[in-house]
């Protein structure tokens, strides 16, 4: 899924959740496998896309960074915490 059919998307579950009918749920569920689909899609050059796994809250952190040392340092910003509580893995 490329960027813009993500944002049609999230745009298409908003004018749903507009119109009534959807609710807030099924909103939410919508928009997050929309942003996991995409996650998992993801193709950049650059770019690769890593989930953290371990201990709460790290567990299912997904980021995208350069290198697994630079992902490593990004999920660790997220939770402030140190490295030690997770592992990563590559997403492809």
């Amino acid at each position: 899924m490329d960027r813009i059919s993500a944002l049609r998307n999230v745009e298409d579950a908003l004018a749903d959740f507009e119109s009534g009918e959807a609710d807030l749920r099924a909103t939410e569920r919508r928009v997050v496998n929309v942003l996991r689909t995409y996650a998992t899609e993801f193709e950049d050059e650059d770019l690769s896309v890593y989930r953290a796994e371990g201990t709460e809250p790290a567990e299912g952190v997904v980021v995208a960074a350069e290198s697994e040392s630079q992902a490593r340092e990004r999920v660790a910003e997220r939770l402030d915490s140190d490295d030690s509580a997770f592992e990563l893995r590559e997403l492809s």
